[in-house]
């Protein structure tokens, strides 16, 4: 038995140490909790709150798209995630924390096993090197991913495995693929990601039409069945857009992509060498190197690296695309087609750190196959490789970055002070925040009348903008960003620019705030918090409540009752 046990270990090794590490990268959360530190930008500031706000509305499922009453006094309920989505049925069951941290733990194994067999199975099946192959799918798991994202990046390549083997072995792969398959829709978001690669996995059946002359019928239903299951996932947003006369989104209203050539060229470069915010894969030091020298190896043994090339010069698409997405010469096609003006076509590049750690693995296969004395030196980069990312875990970069952690950040019991001295139930009255997030009022049951969403009504937008406009019209830059994006209705300062989270500490004071203070009364603004006291408060028609600080949380609010 202890040698049967033995033998399998040593067998498996690299895939069992690669589990250790990731379990190591996910301790903090274990042991921390709510005290961890993580990212604050499009996931504290945002997606937890909203998961949150679903789970406790009682509108989890319904067949008309009804209005929460917490956010903007109506916030469709399409503009959230689908009652069919995963994360959703975790914040439902669990604390916000918890529900995280699973999330966080999916995503990170997910995506090992899935590139893990994509490389194995697939893509270097013939040449594949156990630890190359584990190497380079660590590396993969270990990436800082946008965390509500689930499996919308990370579960890329397990989705790409599973669509290969069906499309080779057709009604003779395994049932668990198809299960499998047939899962993800409800971990991952179709939009972002799957609409794209389910374009492209059509692609690939109707050139194998073409080329063979008969259809894969396995594998178009594979395709099939999981667009019908996404297209199911979001039956509420699907219905309000084409069945029913719902609300005109803000986004009907962007106007973004102005950028000139040489602006244009600067953000290829910029994605194609750094990535983008949400699909970061710290590729440039060592990836990109590893890249160029398998070429050049390649050269000199007479190879054809056509795998390596086709996935590099991809990836270098998909950034010239990204960039292209903002240039102004676009401006064109958005002004007079809907559909290109609302949907971000640019989304595609969130493609690329599966395509980065493809290209690792195939690159580091050639050095290791062709010269002998490039095997240690492998060995040195996926370490190297994988400790960069290991050290790039929410815990220790947030962590000295300075940001607030999940239990600083919301502030639960602060809040709760304020709660109390206002002394009314809190759907009898609306709130607007300065110099803090509004989704920190959002989280402690707060009605606000500012907020931060993918989509919301653009005759909100327009009455929100009249209570901001005096600041707005100081203000070039953040009358731009309002004015041609406005996912962020926020309560915008021209002293403080697109700076939200000012600390106790801060020194800084507000000293001449213009707001449009009859715009907030009409909408029913009754108290704003402030993360700064305002000098000039009487002048915009408030009173000065008292502040609010506590031991151990980083804000210190200002209280000021908007005069009736």
């Amino acid at each position: 038995m202890w040698s049967t046990l033995f033998t399998r270990i040593t067998k498996h090794k690299y895939p069992l140490i690669a589990c250790l590490v990731i379990l190591a990268y996910l301790m903090p959360y274990y042991v921390l909790g709510e005290d961890t530190h993580i990212r604050v930008h499009d996931n504290l500031d945002s997606n937890i709150v909203w998961y949150k706000l679903l789970a406790d509305s009682g509108h989890i499922f319904t067949l008309k798209d009804v209005a929460l009453p917490n956010v903007i006094n109506g916030l469709p309920r399409s503009t959230l995630p689908s009652g069919l989505d995963a994360m959703v049925w975790l914040y439902v069951l669990f604390k916000p924390i918890t529900a995280y941290i699973i999330g966080q733990t999916i995503m990170r194994f997910v995506a090992f096993f899935g590139m893990y067999l994509l490389l194995k199975k697939n893509l270097l099946k013939s040449e594949h090197k156990p630890l190359i192959t584990a190497g380079a799918a660590l590396g993969f798991a270990l990436l800082p991913y946008w965390p509500s994202g689930l499996l919308s990046i990370a579960g890329l390549p397990l989705a790409l495995h599973i669509f290969l083997t069906i499309r080779s072995q057709g009604k003779t792969a395994p049932k668990y693929y198809w299960i499998t398959l047939f899962l993800i829709p409800f971990f991952s978001n179709f939009v972002l990601t799957f609409v794209f690669f389910l374009s492209l996995m059509g692609l690939f059946w109707l050139i194998d039409w073409i080329r063979k002359k008969r259809i894969n019928w396995p594998f178009f239903a594979a395709i099939a069945g999981m667009t019908s299951i996404y297209l199911i996932k979001n039956y509420l947003l699907i219905y309000s857009m084409f069945f029913e006369n719902g609300f005109t989104s803000h986004r009907s209203e962007l106007n973004l992509g102005h950028k000139d050539l040489p602006g244009t060229f600067d953000l290829f470069l910029h994605n194609l060498i750094n990535g983008h915010t949400h699909d970061l894969s710290i590729h440039f030091l060592i990836i990109f190197p590893v890249i160029g020298l398998a070429l050049l190896v390649a050269a000199y043994r007479k190879l054809n690296p056509k795998q390596l090339l086709a996935f590099f010069l991809f990836n270098v698409f998909l950034s010239l695309w990204y960039a292209l997405w903002y240039w102004e010469g676009w401006r064109v096609v958005k002004d007079n087609f809907m559909v290109a003006n609302t949907f971000n076509f640019s989304r595609i590049h969130f493609f690329d750190p599966a395509i980065w750690y493809i290209c690792f693995a195939i690159g580091l296969t050639i050095l290791w196959k062709h010269f002998k004395f490039f095997k240690p030196f492998v060995v040195v980069l996926i370490i190297v490789q994988c400790t960069m990312l290991f050290q790039l875990n929410e815990e220790t970069k947030y962590g000295e970055i300075g940001t607030p952690t999940f239990k600083q950040f919301y502030a639960v019991e602060l809040f709760q002070e304020i709660e109390d001295y206002i002394g009314k139930d809190q759907s009898t009255y609306r709130v607007v925040s300065i110099g803090m997030h509004p989704t920190i009022a959002q989280y402690n049951g707060f009605y606000t009348l500012d907020t931060y969403n993918n989509s919301y009504p653009l005759v909100y937008k327009h009455k929100f903008r009249k209570v901001i406009a005096p600041e707005l019209n100081k203000n070039p830059s953040l009358k731009s960003y309002y004015d041609t994006w406005g996912g962020r209705a926020y309560m915008f300062v021209d002293e403080l620019g697109k700076h939200y989270m000012f600390g106790k500490n801060s020194k800084k004071t507000i000293e001449n705030l213009a707001i449009n203070t009859d715009a907030l009364k009409d909408l029913g603004g009754e108290y704003i918090f402030s993360a700064l006291p305002i000098e000039n408060y009487r002048e915009n028609g408030l009173q000065y409540e008292r502040n609010f600080v506590k031991n151990g949380l980083p804000w210190q609010v200002y209280l000021y009752r908007v005069m009736r």
